[in-house]
């Protein structure tokens, strides 16, 4: 089985439990033999690939009732990989969710390290700097960096362990936001786990 997560700019392949990205630019579907479950946000790759009879849309597979409309294929994906807990998707944008009982409960988004980075920087260019993420988050800053860097990831965690509920975090920077949640689970492959549960349930039904 090989599952594929499209993006707007990259393609992120998971075959024979090895993971690659490639350039959706340059990713040509057709070569890649075998059945293909696939997730993505590309219109043009989407035209391309639906025309191929060994790809498979995951979305056929998804329970629409349990999720709102406009929520993302990959939120989606994380979620379904996790029965209970505080699903953490830390990539250009920062998505925390929560699951109770397999049943979607809600969540939010925040913007991304790097986004939030940028925001500062735009508001004065005496902002534009990097976070300090060796900083105590429980001490009130006392230099620049420390104060950008606790003014957003300090109402983020706390509101993460307010939830009360084991944390799994996944994405770019999850490994970075452990550090500030040390009984966090860190599962970079969750989006692929998340696929290959749904897939099981679609085959049962």
């Amino acid at each position: 089985m090989i599952l594929c997560d499209i993006g707007n700019t990259s393609v992120d392949l998971f075959m024979d439990g090895k993971r690659s990205k490639l350039s959706a630019v340059d990713f040509d579907p057709s070569i890649v033999q075998g059945d293909v479950y696939y997730i993505s946000v590309n219109t043009l790759l989407n035209e391309r690939v639906q025309k191929l009879t060994n790809w498979y849309d995951l979305r056929v597979f998804i329970d629409w009732d349990k999720y709102y409309p406009t929520m993302g294929i990959d939120r989606i994906m994380v979620c379904e990989a996790v029965e209970d807990g505080i699903i953490v998707d830390a990539g250009s944008a920062i998505t925390v969710d929560m699951m109770q009982g397999g049943i979607y409960q809600g969540g939010f988004i925040s913007l991304g390290v790097r986004a939030m980075e940028d925001a500062y920087a735009r508001l004065s260019p005496a902002l534009d700097m990097s976070f300090n993420f060796e900083v105590d988050l429980a001490k009130m800053a006392k230099n620049t960096p420390d104060a950008l860097t606790v003014g957003f990831l300090a109402p983020l965690i706390c509101k993460i362990e307010s939830l009360e509920k084991p944390v799994y975090l996944t994405g770019g920077d999850g490994r970075l936001l452990s550090r500030f949640i040390p009984e966090a689970v860190v599962v970079e492959d969750l989006i692929f786990q998340g696929m290959k549960k749904l897939i099981e349930k679609g085959v049962k039904c």
